[in-house]
């Protein structure tokens, strides 16, 4: 931060993670920093995502880790490199919060929860003389080119701050803050926005009554999946969730975007399981061509195979609901299980989602990340056009841009 930008002002528009990092960047430079967050409290957001563990960021070698963000990555990679991985660590460990590497690579704070860490941050950005405005939803601009605000009671106000960060994220989890009623705001300002959609999300299956009942709730462990649809997908390997609606879990939100764009320009998607990847065809036929007398097929395949009865369960569920309920020819068997095909109806509403995809179109921001048509306005995380699968990668491009 140059010195000619000490006691200079600006309003930070949203109280999640880009906006809090763009607030303490700036208030270290000198620059007196207010944030605005239509939430009653800052940081929503980011304890939300922390109460199953606060996943940061990614271990994983930085080019690998800057392939996960597909055709975004050009933008992104500038800001990445700049305030990569682990600069993200040291920041935490500078708050008191020190991380570690899970067995999956992912990295977590050595609390594990987001609360801590949002305590000391915010502790921190008062200390540096940060402002916050509460409950102040930005509604876009007035007509001399001030930021327009609507507070709690209704009333409006006008705020002309020297330059503007605005970082008011997507629009999944909307209770936190992120709704995406930033858009027509935009739209209203001419800034092009490419459609909001859901990402990491799971979708709707058609199940039958007895599968859904039995089975809701219950994960479908160790397996292989891709999205078939007329471009190819890439298998992945992890675990699924069955629920009432459909199917979730750590798979299917790898290949959202494959199976949402896959059903937006096909009309459906099939999700397909390989329940025993760790097998070929040939080894698991072989296994199950020796049944005991008396084995339904059920157990059969529950024992030959080593597969629960959610597994085998599935195969009835199939896609072309040609049901396999009875004594099969082995290597049909085998080839069945290797190969359970689910039809995907639609992703889950954008606000069940956990990300999202779209946002300010990357054409309409330069490479500082400030709008091409409104200088002094800066666009960062999760209201500009990228996606990028779970695993750290979404927090850590937010915090870096």
């Amino acid at each position: 931060m140059t010195a000619s930008l000490e006691g200079r002002t600006v309003a930070v528009v949203g109280g999640g993670p880009g906006g809090l990092m763009a607030a303490e960047v700036l208030a270290r430079g000198g620059v007196r920093v207010t944030v605005f967050d239509r939430m009653p409290s800052p940081g929503r957001k980011l304890l939300l995502a922390g109460r199953g563990g606060l996943n940061l960021t990614h271990s994983e070698p930085l080019e690998q880790l800057l392939s996960r963000y597909g055709p975004a990555r050009a933008a992104l990679e500038p800001a990445i490199r700049a305030f990569p991985p682990e600069a993200l660590r040291a920041w935490c460990a500078a708050l008191g919060q020190p991380t570690f590497v899970g067995s999956s690579g992912r990295v977590f704070p050595e609390a594990f929860r987001a609360t801590p860490l949002v305590r000391s941050w915010l502790r921190r950005l008062t200390e540096l003389g940060v402002e916050f405005r509460p409950r102040h939803t930005w509604t876009g601009w007035a007509d001399d080119g001030a930021l327009r605000f609507t507070d709690a009671a209704g009333a409006t106000h006008h705020h002309r701050p020297d330059a503007t960060v605005l970082a008011l994220g997507g629009a999944s989890w909307p209770r936190t803050g992120s709704d995406g009623r930033w858009v027509a705001a935009m739209a209203a300002g001419g800034i092009a926005v490419t459609p909001l959609r859901p990402a990491n999300c799971g979708f709707e299956v058609a199940w039958s009554a007895p599968f859904a009942a039995r089975f809701a709730g219950v994960p479908v462990k160790n397996v292989s999946a891709t999205v078939v649809g007329s471009r190819p997908g890439v298998p992945v390997r992890g675990e699924a969730m069955i629920t009432s609606y459909g199917i979730e879990g750590g798979v299917v939100y790898a290949l959202g975007a494959a199976g949402r764009d896959t059903i937006e320009r096909e009309g459906v998607a099939h999700l397909v399981l390989d329940l025993h990847p760790d097998l070929s065809e040939a080894t698991l036929a072989s296994r199950l061509g020796r049944r005991r007398a008396g084995d339904s097929f059920a157990t059969h395949v529950k024992r030959a195979a080593g597969l629960p009865a959610v597994a085998v369960a599935l195969l009835g569920e199939r896609a072309d609901r040609d049901p396999i309920d009875r004594p099969a020819e082995p290597a049909a068997l085998a080839r069945a299980l290797k190969a359970v095909t689910i039809r995907l109806d639609a992703p889950r509403p954008i606000e069940r989602a956990i990300s999202t995809a779209g946002g300010v179109a990357l054409d309409e921001v330069g490479a500082d990340w400030m709008l091409v048509d409104r200088p002094g306005v800066v666009v960062v995380g999760e209201m500009l056009d990228w996606e990028a699968p779970t695993g750290g990668y979404l927090l850590q491009a937010t915090f870096s841009t």
